[in-house]
């Protein structure tokens, strides 16, 4: 018998096991690299992909089930690679023996292991898709004040869910009552408490109700992609095979007209389905057409309840400790009538009064306004100084403003809609508006009057040609650097109001040459570049309006000044003259030859620091600008006197205002004792002025000086010694402020005297 050739194969498969277990142990080292450098790849391409994740999450997507699981696999073998490759690394340097060994040969085998599962995982980490469209949580949460007063009405809502019989509710009740705040109540119930449903779906309908807006809202919750180009009618197929298939809870907030959800694309609840649908309406009848199985009126909130949510809104209820206080509250409370919406927003409006004084001001210093507030029929605003309009009071003044809907003599929208009769649209004052779309002014054809005036406007859309129709357009006082030279189109414009829009730089000549019919343009505190250069409007322009009556004008050189005396077309209509920092200036010649200065109402000069006097041709005679009503001079440190002419009695009829600042070198304003509709003095800043009226300008004993005078306004006159050295009477005067330097006991004496005469003859109010 061979015996040898069995034991020589046994010996080589011992040999083989045996080198196989001892190079786990001999080339232990290599096996740490091998699996240090997979465990480094592997956590680089996770890193990878948890940035593509991030990303995809960023956008509203959900990470896939697969690369969740490759991703917790990553997390388990890093750890166990971790582990192992430490312990290795111990034992590599400190154990030796047979029992050493041994560990090192388990250790390395896991090793071996955990480097096949790491370049699998390796392998597989390379995914198409990282993250897809979440999967809509059945309930969305809805943010909503406590439900005072609304236990129950919200207990029968729960009844009707309840009840098998019960597929649509209609909850009804006046604006401001808390039927949305019942129906969001209703809605967030389903994140914490069992139920049946599939989906819980929230959709505002709102007045201006479109059906598309609820089959978006309905596509989005139910996790449809909304496509543009499908058809109303697409839509509203795709909702319903979705929907028959599941158990939903529509939740419909503030209804204002029937819905034919069939139409939508929603399955209509029969009494013996599993789905329901509630909605909100101000209307009885809404309920009736919609076909409701229950209805359930919203009533208001009882006494107790309206004080706890009144308290809530207000904050510190010590402050009720007070009976003053408390009683203010209380006569607020109930003539609030049980209106939530009144109740919150009057109590927010309450909350930073602490005083008496201040809770019996804000009742008491606005009672009109409170009034309409306490009534329900104002509420408080974004701003302290503000108030608005709940929509349901908006549209009930509406139609009493419009004779009870048998007169449409108004338009009052918060959206503007078509309007092709629209005549009047005025949007002055609103300092949010910025910009209008170019879209916006397509559909009012008929528009006459526009009034933008004071509003943070930056551009003038090209499509206002558009508006063919209009006559006058107020620009004044926004923030518009250029106008487009599409604004030439209107050819029936007859007034131009551009007058401190400071930033305006560009005036295309197409903006104004065609402009054939406008009467009044006014740039005053405007654009003052008149010199014409690169297509841009010069006085050539202006002049070709033949049907011109009245010009505001700003200038700032010279020579264009220069320039403007020969257009006698223009200096006859100039009616408001704004002259700016023109060097060299040193004479300002008001000429009546040629009409400059006749139809003159405002006259200021800014910063011209060469100019010493004004001076009024001699051919004016004795009535020169007699239509003058407002001189400003600021900045003029050469001005040594205002008027190279005398002043007489018959000049400057109508000057009712004189603003005068930084005029270093004049010392007097005697010339004012001739004026008789002065109201206005203004004199700051006037180093050398020692006296407002000197000696020299002794008024007559007929005299009218001051008789009109109100506002008396002077500061920082370190020279001044006196206001006039006669005692004179000042009839009409409401306010005195100044600010004075006295260098001696006389200069103190005059004060007081000013001070007692001021008493004795009119109101003071500062001094």
């Amino acid at each position: 018998m061979d015996i040898v050739s069995p034991l020589i194969g046994m010996v080589h498969s011992l040999c083989i096991s045996a080198a196989a277990r001892l190079s786990y142990v001999v080339n232990v080292d290599q096996r740490i690299d091998s699996l240090s450098t997979a465990l480094n790849e592997l956590k680089d391409k996770r890193d990878d992909l948890k940035r593509k994740v991030e990303r995809a999450e960023v956008e509203g997507l959900t990470c896939t089930s697969q690369v969740k699981g490759w991703l917790q696999r990553v997390e388990v073998i890093e750890a166990e690679s971790s582990s192992i490759i430490e312990d290795l690394e111990q034992r590599r340097r400190c154990c030796v023996g047979c029992n050493a060994c041994c560990s090192t040969y388990k250790l390395s085998k896991k090793a071996s292991k955990l480097l096949d599962r790491a370049n699998e995982l390796i392998v597989k980490g390379a995914f198409d898709v990282v993250a897809d469209d979440p999967i809509p949580d059945a309930v969305e949460e809805m943010p909503s004040r406590p439900a005072v007063g609304l236990n129950m009405m919200l207990e029968r809502a729960r009844q009707f869910l309840a009840e098998d019989g019960v597929g649509t509710v209609g909850i009804y009740g006046m604006g401001g009552v808390g039927k949305t705040t019942l129906l969001k109540t209703i809605n967030n119930e389903f994140l914490t408490k069992h139920h049946h449903f599939d989906v819980v779906i929230w959709v505002v309908v709102s007045k201006e109700f479109v059906a598309d807006k609820i089959q978006r809202a309905v596509g989005a919750r139910l996790g449809l992609p909304w496509e543009e180009s499908e058809s109303h009618e697409q839509r509203a197929l795709k909702i319903h095979k979705l929907m028959r298939r599941k158990k939903f809870l529509l939740l419909l907030d503030d209804v204002w007209e029937g819905i034919d959800l069939l139409n939508v694309g929603i399955p209509v609840p029969e009494k013996t389905s599993k789905c329901k649908v509630i909605f909100t309406t101000r209307s009885l009848d809404v309920c009736t057409g919609m076909n409701a199985h229950q209805k359930l009126r919203v009533e208001f909130l009882g006494e107790e309840d309206s004080w706890k949510l009144f308290c809530e809104n207000v904050g510190e209820k010590e402050i009720f400790d007070s009976e003053t206080i408390r009683a203010y509250a209380e006569t607020i409370v109930r003539k609030c009538g049980g209106l939530p919406l009144a109740l919150i927003t009057i109590g927010k409006a309450m909350a930073n009064k602490e005083t008496e004084e201040e809770w019996k001001y804000a009742i008491e210093g606005h009672a009109l306004i409170g009034s309409l507030k306490v009534a329900c029929l104002l509420e408080t605003g974004e701003e302290k100084t503000q108030v608005k309009m709940h929509d349901v009071v908006r549209s009930f003044a509406l139609w009493i403003a419009s004779k009870c809907g048998l007169n449409n003599q108004f338009l009052v929208e918060a959206k503007i809609p078509e309007c092709p009769r629209l005549s009047t649209l005025l949007l002055q004052w609103n300092s949010g508006l910025n910009r209008i779309p170019n879209t916006f002014l397509h559909f009012m054809p008929a528009l006459r009057v526009l009034d933008l005036s004071f509003t943070g406007l930056r551009e003038i859309p090209v499509s206002i040609n558009e508006l063919v129709e209009l006559r006058h357009l107020d620009l004044s006082g926004t923030k518009i650097t250029s106008l487009p030279k599409e604004l030439g189109d209107l050819a029936k414009l007859q007034h131009l109001d551009l007058q401190r829009t400071h930033s305006l730089r560009i005036i295309p000549q197409e903006a104004i040459s065609g402009l054939q019919q406008l009467r009044i343009l006014n740039v005053y505190y405007s654009y003052g570049v008149w010199e014409q250069q690169d297509n841009e409007v010069g006085f050539e322009d202006l002049q070709s309006l033949k049907n011109l009556t009245t010009l505001g004008i700003t200038i700032n050189e010279s020579n264009t000044l220069k320039r403007l005396h020969s257009f006698s077309g223009l200096l006859k209509v100039i009616q408001y003259l704004y002259i700016k920092q023109c060097d060299g200036l040193f004479y300002l010649q008001l000429s009546l030859n040629s009409s400059f200065g006749e139809r003159l109402r405002r006259l200021s000069i800014n910063n011209c620091y060469d100019l010493q006097y004004l001076q009024v041709d001699e051919e004016a005679g004795k009535k020169w600008l007699p239509s003058l009503e407002v001189v400003a001079l600021h900045g003029l440190p050469n001005l040594e006197t205002v008027w190279k002419n005398p002043v007489t009695r018959e000049c400057l009829q109508n000057l009712q205002s004189i603003n005068i600042w930084h005029c270093r070198k004049l010392r007097n304003v005697s010339w004012v004792l001739q004026l008789p509709k002065l109201e206005v003095i203004y004199l700051m800043h006037c180093e050398e002025m020692e006296e407002v009226v000197s000696r020299s300008g002794i008024p007559s004993e007929d005299s009218k000086a001051f008789r009109s005078l109100r506002t008396l306004s002077i500061r920082n006159l370190p020279k001044l010694r006196s206001i006039t050295p006669w005692e004179l009477a000042f009839p009409s005067l409401e306010s005195i402020a100044m600010t004075l330097v006295f260098q001696s006991n006389e200069g103190e004496r005059k004060l007081i005297l000013l001070r007692r005469l001021l008493v004795d003859e009119a109101a003071v109010v500062a001094c």
